[in-house]
């Protein structure tokens, strides 16, 4: 459990290595897998049986270390492991729409507790939350709105559609810097779950925390650059103000 003043410290801490004096936070970006819904057990169960469908080896829990990438990239670096190449985009096609229907069946499309909360309480703290997923499942993306009204937008959303490289590069977190407003990393917190997803906005220089709702250990998302792991979103929830106002306070004379 982390008190006040280990927080203060990891807040000056992440000051001092990017070279800034303060934090001037104007938005929260969040994952979606695993952060607002919780949905990766499907992902799982469906890479996996589409993947065994055409033959290729693989294991349930390597799509939580993929989590975060586009289904491109996940289905190439099977490829290229399993038969020494990359897919055709004719496969690429032809897999991701096996892999889309499979997921459209297996997932119920929980959120995650304390998501909702958490949401609307950036919002009234006057931050903009802003979608940062790799994720291109309309199932889930197309729903946003009914499960959590009034949070997002077509502008504050980026998806696996928008870029060109997905997580752990870090091109997903500069762009959502971008649609929150132009802001430089300093002007953000990021929300994820996944060491892939926490390694792109580390790149971004964003400072992040991990909620780790999946199977993996904590240090695992911690060598990946999360500097803050906690257990849940209503977790968040709870020491989320207290995180916000440490951020406007600490400065680097």
């Amino acid at each position: 459990m982390i008190n006040r003043q280990e927080a203060i410290s990891i807040f000056e801490t992440y000051l001092r290595e990017h070279n800034y004096t303060r934090f001037d936070l104007k938005a929260v970006l969040f994952d979606m897998d695993g952060v607002l819904y919780d949905s990766m057990p499907a992902h799982a169960k469906s890479w996996k049986q589409t993947m065994d469908e055409i033959g290729i080896n693989n294991s349930p829990e390597e799509f939580y270390l993929h989590e975060g990438r586009t289904g491109e990239s996940t289905i190439n670096i099977l490829f290229q492991r399993e038969l020494g190449r990359k897919a055709s985009k004719e496969e690429i096609e032809k897999i991701y729409a096996r892999k889309t229907e499979l997921f459209t069946r297996y997932n119920e499309g929980k959120t995650i507790p304390g998501a909702k909360e958490v949401l609307e309480l950036v919002k009234r703290k006057g931050l903009t939350p802003v979608l940062v997923t790799g994720s291109g499942q309309p199932s889930l993306i197309d729903k946003l709105n009914d499960n959590f009204p009034g949070i997002f937008s077509p502008d504050t959303m980026v998806t696996a559609f928008d870029v060109k490289n997905g997580k752990p590069h870090p091109e997903p977190f500069l762009m959502g810097l971008e649609k929150a407003g132009n802001l430089k990393p300093n002007q953000a917190i990021v929300i994820e779950n996944a060491p892939l997803g926490t390694e792109a906005a580390t790149k971004a220089g964003i400072f992040t925390i991990d909620v780790n709702t999946g199977p993996l250990p904590d240090e695992m998302l911690k060598k990946s650059g999360a500097r803050i792991v906690l257990h849940s979103m209503k977790e968040l929830e709870e020491k989320l103000t207290d995180f916000l106002e440490i951020a406007r306070c600490v400065k680097i004379e």
